[in-house]
């Protein structure tokens, strides 16, 4: 009974800086200014007060932003392509665009600081810096 309560409470704390995919398509406040995100023809423009700053491929738009800083703006958020995830920075203008380089569906993300580890369709990632690591089996615990 206690291995399944440590478990439980485990996956509580492991879960708290998790964040569901979103699909909206903004405004979104960040320190840089707006984020939207538009449809242009097949693919999507990323745009800060209306001036394009990434343009990507994507059948849909899925993005896994980073909890709110104090100022309640977005300040991270992994945006899902067709080629693989993609980070943009906001703390800074223009925004920090840094891709992973590596084609995988993202299905959860949890943030860590600067730090966002990835769980895709290959495995487990961090991605820290515009570096991509595979995770092997560890004891650290991200929340």
């Amino acid at each position: 009974m206690n291995k399944i309560l440590s478990g439980i409470f485990a996956c509580l704390c492991a879960t708290a800086n998790v964040h569901a995919q979103s699909n909206a398509q903004g405004p979104v406040a960040t320190p840089a200014g707006a984020l939207q995100f538009v449809r242009d023809d097949r693919d999507y423009v990323a745009t800060l007060e209306r001036q394009i700053f990434d343009r990507f491929d994507a059948k849909s738009l899925e993005h896994f932003d980073a909890p709110l800083d104090a100022n309640g703006t977005l300040t991270l958020t992994l945006v899902q392509t067709e080629s693989g995830p993609v980070l943009y920075y906001f703390r800074r203008n223009p925004p920090l665009v840094q891709r992973t380089g590596k084609g995988m569906t993202v299905r959860r993300v949890f943030w860590q600081g600067d730090e966002v580890v990835i769980q895709g369709s290959q495995g487990w990632y961090r991605f820290q810096r515009g570096t991509l690591t595979k995770l092997q089996a560890s004891t650290t615990t991200y929340h």
